[in-house]
């Protein structure tokens, strides 16, 4: 009788843990979504996917030097509630293949390829910052492929004042990993700093499983395809002119690392676009203020 009874207490206990696995999974996919591998275009590309299966997905694009741990669980987690989320690293980035690309066409190309590759034939896309570059760019490549469209803290082709970047990265090169991120993506006021200090704690909660972090290479190439992308483009107001889909741009009120305007022109010169600014924030805007970013992200995304 005795072995029976531990037999019995084992395997409740045993089933007690896998109940707890599977409500973490369900209340933070973004924790424990398993690191897939596909091939597209002779390349490896890693993605998570998690979330709703039904309805058109929503691929996020990250930003400069950002792997797909660099995205704030909060955020992610809110959005799998309601649609399937994927998270991929392009081209020479954390755990993907290859060399990266030293401009924005070249990884637009590379990022259509990988969502080919999944069997996608319409998509919506959230893009950050220089991922927010390559999001208008696949817009203008294969406009087809888009259904709706949400770009924070970013900037059209040969936006204002695109080349601060360089500027803040020299002013923070000494500082660490999190004291850069907290300079570059939060004001300097106490609330917003706080909140940054919150939103890195759930970003580096994920320990198994974890991206490579990008390497000089890949980051040199990133900081070459954006300085680039600063360059005076005559033809940027009309390209925006002729995107067709729904978008939302959003950003905190005094971005230093693509400045804030270059967000309001986006809204001034896309035709159906609608425009949030936060306040007491930066560049980081989408991560200090998820849950008020979901509230307005979620209804824009799943309105017909």
């Amino acid at each position: 009788m005795k072995s029976m009874l531990t037999n019995a207490n084992t395997i409740a206990v045993a089933s007690s843990e896998i109940d707890a696995e599977a409500s973490l999974h369900q209340n933070n996919p973004h924790q424990t979504a398993v690191t897939k591998f596909i091939e597209a275009s002779g390349n490896k590309y890693a993605y998570r996917s998690f979330g709703r299966k039904k309805g058109i997905p929503i691929v996020l694009f990250q930003h400069f030097t950002g792997t797909m741990d660099n995205w704030d669980p909060t955020l992610t987690n809110g959005l799998a509630k309601y649609f399937h989320v994927i998270l991929f690293d392009n081209k020479g980035i954390g755990g993907s293949g290859g060399q990266t690309p030293d401009n924005i066409e070249a990884m637009a190309k590379d990022a259509i390829s990988f969502i080919n590759a999944l069997g996608y034939e319409k998509i919506n896309i959230l893009g950050f910052s220089m991922g927010g570059f390559i999001a208008q760019q696949i817009v203008f490549k294969e406009p087809k492929l888009v259904n709706k469209l949400i770009l924070a803290g970013t900037s059209h082709k040969g936006g204002e004042n695109l080349t601060v970047l360089v500027k803040d990265l020299e002013e923070s090169a000494n500082m660490s990993p999190d004291e850069q991120k907290l300079f570059m993506f939060y004001s300097p006021s106490q609330t917003s700093q706080a909140s940054g200090q919150q939103s890195l704690k759930r970003i580096n909660r994920r320990q198994i499983d974890r991206d490579p972090d990008t390497k000089l290479a890949s980051i040199q190439s990133q900081l070459k395809s954006i300085l680039g992308w600063a360059m005076t483009d005559e033809n940027s107001i009309t390209q925006l002119k002729k995107i067709k889909q729904p978008v939302l741009v959003v950003n905190g009120n005094n971005d230093i690392v693509v400045p804030t305007i270059n967000s309001y022109i986006l809204f001034q010169n896309i035709p159906n676009a609608k425009l949030s600014l936060y306040p007491d924030s930066g560049h980081g805007a989408i991560f200090e203020y998820a849950d008020l970013f979901l509230a307005e992200a979620i209804p824009f995304l799943k309105a017909e």
